[in-house]
């Protein structure tokens, strides 16, 4: 019905722009999408295709870099994703550093939204389940207001975890918000407009459908005839069934890039990750665990108990486990405690700009940005102290991801690999 992909993501799902800037001012020229791409599949492609449905003439991606935010590493090596997106029609991809691809919502969002800002980006778009700009932006202000604070507490005080804990709040505050909040796209989509408004960011943000399988789950639907699922679950067949299992899922490009690292032994270990992450942690003390970013309320305790008595990370995680911690933070602080993530060692946003990879045309970008910017992370920690040390840092965490591959792949590579151009 449709000659072009183009044509049939404008028919079937143009949402109309929410302006936020004064009139007159161009909008829609240069898009930004944060993401993990763990692994590219078809519905980011998908999500690239829309955009070029508005009328965005470029795409750069700030993607999740030697680490991910469910408290892990990635399932393929950055250069691998990075090309992968660049091949289905991003212009240029820079890095969230390990760092803050390691935290939880909050954090997550504004370091992205930061980088996207001093790219130059115009808009912000990304997956809801509420597709709707002016929704969203409504519960951000709804959430980051005093109003919320004092139901916040108390349901906290009650047990609740966070996140239910401000839907909860925000519900008694405006009916309908509390829902809005349930859904996962939805939570960091929040986070992003509040990012937005917090950071005086010119980024307009765009929503968009998420289609055909939910996040997180074993669903599998299609867009175009092209079969798609969540990443979460094609890492579950990659490494349960085999790579080829999960290959229907992404775009044929990507598959070869794939089956290539496949045989090079790039793919992500879980027993070797468990292995490294556990004997790190095996050899810190209390006081050094109680320095960790996130850690309270007596966790380090705990924490260095478990780990006493834990033969893989997964029975770490059990053993941790309780009502008030959600299990991807606790994954978060096992990963930073391993990696000695101290609190205060970190800017709050990223002090540079590092592009993993780009169309060679789109690089005249980096001219404008308002944050040092380019593709040698040597050259840009020596660019000042917060610099050295997150490059550092992220450095620490892309050792630890290169060693926990099927054949290890070597140490100093955040520093050293090539940027991916075509």
């Amino acid at each position: 019905m449709f000659d072009k992909p183009t044509q049939f993501y404008k028919k079937q799902f143009y949402l109309p722009a929410i302006e936020y800037r004064e009139k007159g001012e161009k909008i829609m020229e240069f898009a930004g999408i944060i993401a993990e791409y763990d692994p590219f599949h078809n519905g980011h492609a998908a999500q690239l295709q829309m955009l070029r449905a508005q009328g965005v003439g470029r795409i750069a991606v700030c993607i999740s870099a030697a680490a991910v935010q469910r408290g892990g590493f990635p399932l393929l090596p950055e250069p691998v994703r990075v090309q992968a997106a660049l091949q289905a029609g991003a212009d240029l991809v820079a890095a969230l550093p390990a760092p803050y691809a390691c935290l939880g919502a909050e954090g997550f969002a504004a370091a992205g939204v930061a980088l996207l800002t001093a790219l130059g980006c115009d808009t912000l778009a990304f997956g809801a389940e509420t597709p709707d700009a002016g929704l969203l932006m409504r519960a951000a202000r709804l959430v980051d207001s005093p109003a919320l604070a004092e139901g916040l507490q108390r349901h906290l005080a009650g047990g609740a975890t966070f996140a239910a804990a401000r839907a909860a709040a925000a519900e008694e505050l405006e009916p309908g918000t509390g829902a809005l909040l349930a859904s996962p796209n939805n939570i960091l989509g929040v986070e992003y407009c509040k990012a937005i408004l917090r950071q005086g960011s010119h980024l307009q943000p765009l929503p968009l459908p998420r289609l055909a399988a939910g996040h997180g789950t074993a669903e599998t639907g299609a867009i175009q005839g092209r079969p798609v699922a969540s990443a979460s679950y094609l890492r579950e067949l990659a490494w349960g069934q085999g790579l080829d299992a999960a290959l229907e899922f992404v775009p044929a490009q990507a598959a070869a890039l794939y089956r290539a690292s496949a045989d090079r032994g790039e793919l992500l270990d879980p027993d070797k990750f468990s292995v490294a992450v556990l004997s790190r942690l095996r050899g810190q003390g209390r006081q050094q665990l109680a320095a960790v970013r996130g850690l309270s309320e007596g966790l380090e305790n705990r924490l260095y108990a478990a780990v006493q008595k834990a033969a893989t990370v997964q029975e770490l995680y059990d053993l941790l486990k309780t009502r008030r911690y959600p299990h991807a933070r606790l994954r978060r602080l096992v990963l930073d405690a391993a990696l000695g993530v101290t609190e205060g060692l970190v800017p709050q946003t990223p002090p540079y700009l590092h592009v993993l990879g780009a169309r060679r045309q789109a690089l005249g970008a980096l001219r404008y940005a308002a944050l040092p910017a380019g593709t040698s992370l040597a050259e840009l920690a020596r660019g000042s102290a917060p610099a050295e040390a997150v490059a550092q840092l992220h450095g620490a965490f892309a050792d630890l991801s290169a060693l926990c591959r099927q054949r290890p792949m070597p140490a100093g590579l955040a520093f050293t690999a090539k940027p991916v151009i075509i």
